[in-house]
């Protein structure tokens, strides 16, 4: 008699709905699509239209979003190790393996007809989601201030909206980070996933795949962690890792990367920058997305192009290279434009500039012109301004060498 397992499926909120929970979350207040496509995250994926399924505070969720609620499922990890319990049937004898099919029967049964493995609902799951998503921050508000002081910000943000910034687990956001060196998005999830694999505890098997946890500093720093991540295809980042968790633990403590978020932006970047492997752009990253510093204003190649090609920004003009002192003179120039939450504005356009979203670039533009008419008049009131139509404000140019006003560098 052969025993066959049901295969527990990714959630969809088109079928078994009493298992979702939801929130009130407009499309305004939150992309799902864009703010986990767009790059600050490696650990999610979109598993069905619509529907996103990764892995946040050590569980497995699936998220999707109508106009003004965002749904979510929790899996139950308890339901995840099926492939672990089909190895060990399969090393049983037929009789223990009868003995077993008989107590898993009503469970087989019940997942048979959803297709789902059942949800554990929590207290603290919404509040996980406000956190994870800093549902506490207006973005509208935010999306309406930068487009007062930033005529091409608010052209690009009627096709770009709901781009929130995560804050992250600080380890996981911070070595992910240090895999994008000379890297593209694809090859870096590939990466986090085999990082994941290798040192993190299994989670959840879903359609086949199964889901980890990101693993511990600890596990990192391991003496033979650089070895392991070499054969698979990290390269030099496998030194960077394993060194950097390695000096965290014995220079600093497990609790170390947390508590700079109770310390300022540029002592905290500075701190991480004495990593292996961290320089301005990762500690930028670490800083905006984990360690609640909304004005980092990470400056890669890409953002230096907008920069040039939209703002004419003349800083590093001359070079070749994006050196350090170009990377915080784009960084100040956009703090100065944007505001203190310059951080959260640069990635809109940086997800504006990738090439997976250009199509939404050929939406029709007749309501982008309605839209910009529309609010003329308010803006006038808010910035003072007289007599004066949006189009002729003028993009910043000179003010790109002035330096924006920070907290003295500790």
């Amino acid at each position: 008699m052969s025993i066959i397992a049901t295969m527990a499926k990714h959630a969809r909120l088109s079928v078994g709905g009493a298992a979702w929970a939801s929130m009130a979350c407009t499309r305004s207040q939150l992309s799902l699509d864009l703010t986990l496509g767009c790059g600050q995250t490696f650990r999610w994926r979109e598993t069905g239209d619509g529907h996103w399924t990764g892995v946040m505070g050590g569980r497995v969720w699936t998220l999707t979003q109508t106009d003004d609620r965002l749904w979510y499922h929790v899996y139950n990890n308890k339901d995840a190790h099926k492939e672990v319990d089909n190895r060990k049937r399969k090393a049983d004898g037929p009789a223990q393996q009868l003995n077993k099919s008989e107590k898993r029967r009503k469970v087989n049964i019940k997942e048979e007809e959803n297709d789902v493995p059942v949800t554990v609902k929590k207290e603290g799951e919404e509040d996980m989601l406000v956190d994870y998503f800093q549902l506490n921050v207006n973005l509208e508000e935010l999306y309406r201030e930068w487009g007062l002081a930033d005529p091409h910000f608010k052209h690009i943000s009627n096709i770009f909206t709901g781009i929130r910034m995560l804050r992250q687990n600080p380890t996981e956001c911070l070595f992910s980070f240090i895999c994008t060196s000379n890297n593209h998005i694809s090859r870096i999830q590939g990466m986090v996933d085999n990082l994941c694999r290798s040192l993190g505890k299994p989670l959840c098997e879903l359609d086949g795949t199964t889901y980890y946890d990101f693993p511990s500093l600890s596990a990192i720093a391991d003496d033979k962690v650089e070895a392991l991540l070499r054969d698979l295809g990290f390269g030099y980042r496998a030194r960077f890792l394993q060194q950097s968790a390695k000096q965290i633990l014995e220079q600093h403590g497990p609790d170390w990367l947390q508590g700079l978020r109770r310390t300022p932006y540029l002592q905290a970047r500075n701190s991480l920058r004495s990593l292996p492997g961290v320089g301005l752009k990762v500690a930028d990253c670490a800083c905006l997305m984990s360690l609640d510093k909304a004005d980092a204003v990470p400056v890669d190649t890409h953002i230096w192009q907008i920069a040039k090609r939209d703002y004419k920004c003349a800083a590093g003009s001359t070079q070749k290279t994006l050196t350090d002192k170009v990377n915080r003179d784009i960084g100040d120039f956009f703090r100065q434009l944007w505001g203190p939450y310059a951080g959260w504005a640069q990635s809109v356009l940086f997800c504006a500039d990738l090439k997976k979203f250009q199509k939404l670039k050929e939406m029709p533009s007749v309501k982008l012109e309605d839209d910009k008419k529309a609010s003329l008049p308010l803006k006038k009131a808010k910035l003072k301004i007289k007599n004066e139509k949006l189009d002729q404000i003028e993009k910043p140019t000179s003010v790109c060498h002035k330096k924006a006003k920070l907290a003295p560098q500790d």
